[in-house]
């Protein structure tokens, strides 16, 4: 292979951010993507990498992604602008063999550095490797209207969110039926909100960020971005109800749970408590 981008996976990382801009979730330089690359795929690559860069600090420590690569969007880039020149918008970063620094090793070609929520993803992905054996491979974050608009109008619990955009699609349930996690809102790129994330994504595989937007992950680029997006259709159908006035029947706590069977989903009962 004679180019990164020919690589299947780099496209697909590309594609997503894309798709994501074009939903709306992406607005300036807002939000951010990591994948953790494959080793195949690295070695398909890998003769085409610069490693002469400087070692840079991560912040905190991910031993379990030691020698590990991923590809990330860079910090203060626009995904409006990632399809046209993915080079100077997106990277490819090796992680030391103590899990302490980074060196980018393609991309960014006209200067800069990974998103400044690098250090949160990582400590997310290291979390996901070992609950899921190394099958989460994707995170992203992006800012969807309508999820951000409930935050300043539900309570911000776990239990409230999930049981209320649940009842607005009968799939969500299906699709994540371990709920999903809120936590309050906190300086964007701070580790308290890295390890507030982390504490959430044990249990859940999508974290609604109060008043800023929606961290998800997923085994691949489709999980993770459908994941997203359904959560963000079910929150404006939300948003509509409430603006017309508010439910006048809903979803039963016991038809939620009558799904799990049929489709062999872990509805987590607790969630409807």
């Amino acid at each position: 292979m004679d180019n990164v981008l020919d690589l299947k996976v780099v496209k697909l990382f590309v594609d997503t951010c894309h798709q994501s801009w074009l939903k709306g979730w992406n607005e300036r330089n807002g939000g951010n993507m990591s994948y953790r690359m494959k080793e195949e795929e690295v070695a398909q690559i890998r003769h085409l990498f610069d490693f002469s860069g400087e070692w840079r600090p991560i912040g905190l420590t991910v031993e379990n992604l030691a020698g590990e690569f991923f590809t990330v969007t860079g910090s203060g880039k626009y995904y409006k602008n990632v399809l046209r020149e993915p080079e100077n918008n997106i990277c490819i970063v090796q992680i030391d063999e103590k899990g302490e620094n980074y060196k980018i090793v393609w991309g960014l070609c006209e200067g800069g550095v990974p998103t400044s929520e690098f250090p949160t993803h990582l400590l997310n992905h290291s979390i996901k490797k070992e609950k899921t054996n190394g099958a989460y491979r994707v995170i992203m974050h992006a800012h969807p209207a309508n999820t951000i608009a409930l935050t300043f109008l539900l309570p911000l619990e776990d239990k409230v969110f999930t049981r209320e955009i649940w009842e607005m699609i009968t799939e969500c349930p299906i699709v994540f039926p371990a709920g999903i996690g809120v936590v309050p809102w906190m300086v964007c790129g701070s580790s308290d909100i890295a390890y507030a994330t982390g504490e959430k994504i044990k249990q859940f595989d999508a974290v609604i960020w109060s008043h800023h937007g929606i961290f998800c992950c997923g085994q691949d680029f489709d999980v993770a971005f459908g994941l997203m997006d359904t959560i963000e259709k079910s929150a404006e159908i939300l948003i509509k109800v409430m603006s017309c006035g508010g439910k006048k029947q809903f979803i039963t706590r016991e038809q939620i749970l009558a799904l799990a069977e049929p489709y062999n989903v872990p509805i987590d009962p607790g969630m409807l408590d």
